[in-house]
């Protein structure tokens, strides 16, 4: 019996050893905090209003379980303000725990597979569906992936149907009123991507419909609105040289049964390393407005779940939790990467904004904005800072509802940023 216990043992542990010798466990982190000045960040600064100054982190812990037949991915993030917390207070204060990310990729042979779960979905240059990686929070989807690549061919499909009972566990036989407002949160989702790449050219489509929930003037769930984004992204990579360009329409109707008609933006940038030191950049972006002359009508272009951070100018005066139904944007801008040294590097860049349509008063030009940032990289760590000044335009105190003489003198922002990502634990596939 002994002998049989010891024998069955070992076939054990070997089984073990041959499922874990096609396994690979991963446990890593991240602590991120920043400091940031704003003094007319997101918005004009008024002259009898103080500046911001503030140091938010966002910590993470993060596990990756990969096996032959699936996948298993699980992020837990914080996200706080130093001093939020009263001394000895047992709970967070603004309940900033939770789950970034949570799911599994199903491998379904012939280069199908489908990912279920609370996950990133990000594309291309992030234009349209990105991770919003620079708020401390980001952005994520709750939503089922069906995906497929074969060579150079990627086709991705996700869907979702957004729900938000305050207890899961009381389920509802009746009803699916969906109550969670603002920043184009979607009841329902519908996604088509396709991309095919080349030895020097690579293209991709783009078809989103988002469903938001309608509520009459009773506050009565009463319909959804369906919203639909179409276009593509293209890119071109010969030697140093790139250039990539958006086209996207958008048709259907906003939340509250809103008509977008006509709804375009069009992106176009070239870059070129003009040595190994210097990186030149230049390139336009085109944002339809709404002329406002058809009452429950809009020409109004919003790029949905981008990260607008990056397309717009850092301080985020478009389309990052605003300007949604407004006069558009004419973004030209230019910029340069200069590396300092084996791991330093410096950004520069300049954009002139105008509006697409007209202010009432017939203004349209509003400013520019200057963006600069340096990031230097250690031994497993890296440190960037930044400093950004507008230089408003006449149509920016009347877009933004600021008079001029009202304004303070400067309007800019400053940040500096650790970035530290640790490897805690890992294991690979042949051991």
């Amino acid at each position: 019996m002994k002998f049989f216990n010891k024998k069955r043992l070992l076939v054990c542990l070997c089984l073990m050893g041959v499922h874990f010798s096609f396994a690979q466990f991963v446990v890593d982190g991240q602590f991120r905090p920043r400091t940031e000045y704003r003094n007319g960040f997101g918005s004009l600064m008024s002259d009898a209003s103080d500046p911001g100054f503030a140091t938010a982190t966002r910590i993470r812990l993060n596990t990756d379980y990969q096996t032959e037949k699936y996948r298993f991915y699980l992020s837990l993030q914080d996200v706080f303000v130093w001093g939020e917390n009263r001394q000895l207070q047992p709970e967070d204060e603004n309940n900033s725990f939770a789950v970034f990310e949570a799911w599994a990729q199903l491998e379904l042979g012939s280069g199908w597979s489908a990912k279920l779960g609370r996950q990133v979905l990000s594309y291309d240059d992030q234009r349209i569906l990105g991770e919003v990686d620079w708020t401390q929070q980001a952005r994520n989807h709750d939503a089922a992936l069906i995906q497929y690549s074969k060579d150079s061919f990627v086709i991705d499909a996700a869907f979702a149907f957004n729900q938000d009972f305050d207890n899961p566990s009381g389920f509802q036989s009746i009803g699916n009123t969906y109550n969670t407002m603002g920043f184009f949160s979607y009841k329902t989702m519908q996604m088509l991507y396709l991309k095919q790449e080349w030895e020097s050219f690579a293209a991709s489509l783009l078809m989103l419909n988002n469903g938001f929930q309608n509520f009459d003037g009773n506050d009565t769930a009463n319909g959804v609105s369906n919203l639909q984004t179409l276009g593509a992204h293209l890119a071109y990579k010969k030697g140093d040289f790139r250039l990539a360009a958006n086209a996207f329409l958008q048709t259907g109707e906003r939340q509250g049964e809103l008509d977008v008609k006509g709804a375009y933006l069009l992106g176009f940038d070239a870059s070129y390393k003009a040595s190994n030191t210097i990186g030149l950049g230049a390139g336009f972006e085109i944002i339809s407005g709404n002329d406002g002359q058809v009452e429950g009508e809009t020409s109004a272009f919003f790029p949905l779940y981008g990260t607008n951070h990056k397309f717009n100018g850092f301080m985020d005066y478009f389309y990052v939790g605003n300007h949604a139904n407004s006069i558009g944007l004419f973004d030209v801008h230019i910029s340069t990467n200069i590396k300092l040294g084996e791991k330093s590097s410096l950004l520069a860049k300049v954009l002139n904004f105008r509006g697409e349509q007209d202010l009432p008063t017939g203004e349209n030009s509003l400013g520019t904005e200057v963006d600069l940032v340096f990031t230097q990289k250690f031994n497993g760590y890296a440190l960037k800072v930044g400093y950004s000044q507008l230089f408003p335009a006449d149509g920016m105190y009347e877009l933004k509802a600021v008079a001029e003489t009202d304004a303070a003198s400067t309007q800019n922002w400053a940040w500096a940023m650790l970035i530290i990502k640790p490897k805690l634990f890992s294991t690979n596939k042949e051991n």
